[in-house]
């Protein structure tokens, strides 16, 4: 059994990563929270995957009532200090406000619901139980440490289950700690998180990789099974040099530099991809003392898979896009990155055609590849019974049961890589409907 610890970064990454959006002040949280109309229909809580009633919490903050406002955030949203720092608010909950027809300024919904969860966080005070029928406490299995399992565990917890979290990690939260840009959310806040849950009681198996035959015989030991592990290994280019020192995937990029094993990167970085994940490993490079950061992507502008507010951060932090560009080898030299060699592309419907007689080789001394993860069906396969598509578990999506009964899925493992905040909303509907199948069986 784990005990969660603090998480010290080297000061020169921690300087070098300042939130991207400061805090808001008591009185500047006041007065956003004032401008909120209010609406009853509240788009905004429609467009949030956890439909957070977000007119009452910025009410009570208006009012002074913060420790209200944060009660209302959780009843909803267990994570909601890591949502109101990593979603997009923009795309979801503020890019539906009201005020977009009025061409007013959204109200900043994430500032002022990380205005709350700071404050109560900073109280250190427990999260009250949910009070409920569940008159037969079961034990439940998470596994995989991520958002989804979390708000799975913690759900349950606070209906009086006993809920068990394993992760092969040292450090439970998933893409929260180790795989989200640091400027958006710091690893140390996802942690502070998961300290609230541990508090209710949830128990967590840290660096403990449950295998097939394990899986299994959990199946005897608990009442039921959440899985929420998430996608697997970045894939590979699978071009020569690729397992040259100095090629390092996106997300262990993320992860060494905020968990404390990267400080520093080569002076010249090329990042291959264009997805959100692949700029933030390029701000990252660049703030870690990249002087040039490349992104090779092999289609263009208006293809790029990053929200178009992630892009136009990459540019403004001086990283260079390359076009229609495609690597085909990583030079060396004495045994590590010295360049790569890309080639022109064009497409004629989903076919991409080299222009290998035009190939031309840029210098750098480190490549990212950020072009996805793969999915774990290898491993999930074996739990009897699940079924799947592309990789991915087939749930029921009005409970993440999956076609075996004992079992639940929910987060990247079932989506293909959503938001936090969709992760959330599967573990919470996941342990409602584990609870719910917990008390039928015993009627």
């Amino acid at each position: 059994m784990g005990t969660l610890s603090s998480l010290k970064q080297q000061p020169a990454v921690e300087a070098a990563f300042p939130d991207l959006y400061p805090s808001l002040g008591p009185q500047e949280a006041k007065i956003e929270a004032n401008r909120c109309l209010y609406c009853f229909d509240a788009p905004c809580a429609t467009a949030c995957p956890t439909h957070i009633d977000v007119p009452t919490f910025i009410k009570k903050i208006a009012s002074g009532n913060l420790r209200g406002s944060a009660h209302t955030i959780l009843e909803s949203n267990i994570l909601a200090l890591s949502c109101s720092r990593a979603c997009p608010v923009n795309v979801l909950c503020e890019g539906a406000c009201v005020m977009h027809r009025y061409n007013r300024q959204p109200i900043q919904i994430g500032l002022l619901q990380r205005h709350a969860m700071e404050a109560f966080l900073a109280s250190s005070e427990p999260l009250p139980p949910v009070a409920t029928g569940d008159s037969h406490p079961g034990r439940f299995a998470m596994i995989g440490a991520g958002p989804a399992s979390l708000a799975c565990a913690a759900e349950l917890a606070r209906r009086g289950h006993h809920a068990t979290v394993f992760d092969r990690r040292p450090l439970p939260g998933g893409l929260n700690t180790h795989g989200v840009a640091e400027y958006k959310l710091k690893a140390e806040d996802s942690l502070r998180e998961i300290r609230l849950i541990e508090r209710l009681g949830v128990e967590f198996h840290f660096e403990e990789t449950v295998d097939p035959a394990r899986l299994v015989q959990f199946e005897e030991l608990y009442d039921g099974i959440f899985l929420g592990v998430g996608l697997g290994a970045m894939h590979k280019l699978s071009i020569p040099g690729e397992d040259l020192e100095g090629v390092i995937d996106a997300l262990s990029l993320i992860a060494g530099y905020k968990t404390g094993s990267i400080d520093s990167v080569s002076d010249s970085v090329i990042i291959v991809g264009a997805g959100n994940t692949a700029i933030d490993a390029a701000i990252a490079a660049r703030r870690l003392g990249a002087k040039e950061v490349r992104m090779i992507y092999r289609r263009g502008e208006q293809d790029i898979p990053a929200f178009r507010f992630e892009y136009e951060h990459a540019r403004a932090e001086n990283v260079v896009f390359h076009w229609y560009r495609q690597p085909i080898a990583i030079v060396a030299e004495r045994g590590r990155v010295a360049g790569m060699t890309v080639v022109p592309v064009s497409w004629e419907g989903k076919a991409m055609r080299l222009a290998l007689e035009k190939k031309e080789t840029i210098a750098c001394g480190m490549v990212v590849p950020a072009i996805g993860q793969s999915a774990l069906a290898e491993f999930l396969g074996s739990a009897r019974g699940l079924k799947f598509e592309n990789g991915l578990v087939q749930v029921d999506r009005s409970t993440g049961q999956t076609s075996h009964p004992r079992y639940f899925a929910g987060g990247d493992c079932v989506n293909g890589g959503r938001e936090v905040v969709d992760a959330v909303a599967d573990g919470k509907r996941a342990a409602l409907a584990m609870a719910a199948a917990r008390e039928v069986a015993h009627v």
